[in-house]
């Protein structure tokens, strides 16, 4: 028989008359790529496992290969960063804690309808633009222009992400894949938290887990795993619920998935070990407010010293001043070291202020610190903490030879702060009771390890000194805050959140909140009766071991797919050309 119009196409299914395959996308990737029967985003367009060309889509229909004004390039990008800030809501201020559980949902669904992995992985990186962006907004009057480019940078990191979402969740996944899905996508955006947790890239803020900071059973799942547990809780109710409603066909076995986490977060409430009750102790907090304008640094030292005063007779065992509750001018000035050793002789307690001074730290180094410094009846008592971890612009400017023209344009920190070389335990007098405290400075809440290194070095209260004075109108101070209720809990001991202007809060060594927080509106003292423990947290004898459990996870899905890919049967040579009636070795063509 005469077959008109040309060859047939090689490697195609003649009766597939759709245009599967055939058509282009916005993206540049042929229409009809799907799932191949290993579920490969991209992968054949032959027939898959569940016996549809494509990973079981119709052909050139409107389903799981994406479809409509989504298929599109600049409504698609605009869905996309919209769906990576909405995790945004969770945190305070907003504070809808239970809206972590859904709010990955619509990035997860559009990510699953990437035709090509390169889509996947462009999803991934769009997505993540919007969260960097959304969680941090509050840096925007400091960093102008950059916060683009921070988040375009930071974004990179979702893109990985995007691929593993789309190889588990693309096509139609069998009930084994999908059930795998719960672990690993969680997985791999846990080694997306820790990797931009370095401080070289903005410290981690915005931990997904730390979201859920007022949630007694989070609170208890941060006892066991620390904010990395937390946070894999969450991604894996989030992944369950995008496959319950794009994969019916995997509904029971995600549904099983889900029961276990359910009971997995039951059992650490009932048998997790709990802190054991070892008495209280009396911290005040002093909250100077907002001081600003000529002499500053002055009038916030008054205010401050106002303040304590009235502490006196209250007996409480530590007064706590916030971050640069010091300037450098008054700092240098002796008349201030004995205004402080008076203000300890009348309240009968030491005080922990900070300095934001040029000092000399014991290695001989002269710079600029931000020190914590415990000050009692004679005086300083040589106990001091200088920071550790600085804030990125704020505090110094990465490669300044390169970036120093950045603070001509945003509020980055004309000279660089100088580094502590190790944190401190101090011990305040036997008035206190040889209480040992363990001080942070600023965003050093942020860092679990920071915490948990000076719990296992003895420390029974951790102490934070904050200011968030130039994020005053911002949902900044309320995140600040809330990150104490987390290193509470995943140490067993309680946590003072000390700042210049708000909010300063107290929690329990279970993350409860202790008294009354000091709002953004406040200038006043407050004391709080913390009740102290004793015990180790299983996160504090055995740390960051959920990401361990997250390396674990990719590694055996990158075995398996290796696996695969040896027993997959090498490609076939090309055949023959087909014979045609336009050219034959016995019919030349005309």
């Amino acid at each position: 028989m005469r077959i008109r119009g040309g060859r047939l196409p090689v490697g195609r299914n003649a009766a597939d008359t759709s245009g599967c395959g055939g058509s282009g996308t916005p993206d540049g990737s042929a229409a009809g790529g799907g799932t191949s029967a290993e579920g490969t985003p991209g992968g054949s367009s032959g027939t898959s496992a569940e016996g549809t060309p494509g990973g079981g889509s119709t052909p050139g229909g409107r389903d799981s290969t994406g479809a409509g004004r989504l298929a599109s390039p600049w409504p698609r990008a605009a869905a996309l960063l919209l769906a990576g800030a909405l995790p945004a809501l969770a945190f305070p201020a907003p504070g809808l804690w239970w809206f972590a559980y859904v709010a990955l949902v619509p990035w997860l669904l559009l990510i699953r309808t990437a035709r090509t992995p390169r889509r996947a992985a462009l999803d991934g990186w769009i997505g993540g633009i919007g969260f960097v962006i959304a969680v941090h907004h509050w840096l925007m009057p400091s960093l102008h222009v950059f916060i683009v480019l921070l988040a375009a940078l930071l974004g990179l990191l979702w893109a990985p992400w995007g691929l593993l979402v789309s190889r588990l969740l693309g096509g139609s996944p069998s009930a084994r894949r999908a059930v795998a899905a719960v672990v690993v996508v969680p997985s791999g955006w846990l080694l997306i938290e820790l990797v931009r947790s370095g401080e070289g890239l903005g410290g981690p803020w915005g931990l997904l887990g730390a979201s859920q900071w007022e949630v007694s059973p989070a609170l208890r799942v941060a006892s066991v795993g620390g904010v990395w547990l937390v946070s894999l809780l969450v991604l894996a109710v989030n992944t369950g619920v995008a496959l319950l409603i794009a994969v019916p066909r995997a509904r029971t076995a995600v549904g099983v998935a889900l029961l276990v986490c359910a009971l997995s977060v039951t059992a650490m409430w009932a048998w997790a070990p709990r802190p054991e009750s070892a008495g209280t102790v009396r911290i005040a907090v002093v909250q100077p407010g907002v001081v600003e304008g000529p002499g500053s640094v002055a009038r916030r030292l008054d205010r401050g010293e106002e303040l304590t005063r009235p502490l006196a007779g209250r007996g409480v065992d530590l007064v706590v001043w916030g971050e640069s509750s010091i300037g450098a001018g008054a700092w240098e000035n002796p008349e201030t070291a004995r205004r402080l050793a008076e203000l300890s002789r009348l309240v009968g307690a030491d005080l922990l202020v900070n300095v934001d001074a040029r000092q000399t730290d014991g290695s001989g180094r002269s710079g600029i610190f931000k020190s914590a410094v415990l000050v009692g009846p004679d005086g300083p008592t040589g106990d001091r903490y200088d920071k550790m971890r600085l804030v990125p612009f704020g505090e110094y400017v990465p490669a300044r030879s390169l970036l120093g023209w950045a603070t001509s344009v945003g509020k980055a920190a004309g000279e660089d702060r100088l580094r502590g070389d190790r944190q401190v335990v101090m011990t305040l007098p036997d008035g206190a009771r040889g209480l040992r405290i363990g001080p942070l400075v600023c965003f050093e809440t942020a860092f679990p390890d920071m915490s948990r290194r000076l719990v296992r070095e003895g420390a029974q209260v951790l102490v934070a000194q904050s200011a968030t004075s130039t994020f005053q109108e911002s949902w900044a101070p309320a995140q600040h805050a809330s990150l104490g209720a987390l290193r509470a809990a995943e140490n067993g001991r309680p946590m003072v959140h000390a700042t210049l202007t708000g909010i300063s809060a107290a929690y329990g060594p279970r993350g409860e909140r202790v008294g009354r927080p000091l709002g953004t509106d406040a200038s006043a003292a407050e004391v709080f009766d913390l009740p102290l423990a004793r015990g180790e947290t299983l996160y504090g004898r055995f740390g960051d071991w959920p990401v361990y459990g997250a390396f674990a996870a990719l590694a055996a899905l990158c075995a398996v797919e290796g696996l695969r890919a040896l027993r997959r049967p090498a490609p076939r040579p090309p055949g023959p050309p087909a014979r045609t009636a336009h050219g034959s070795p016995g019919r030349p063509g005309r």
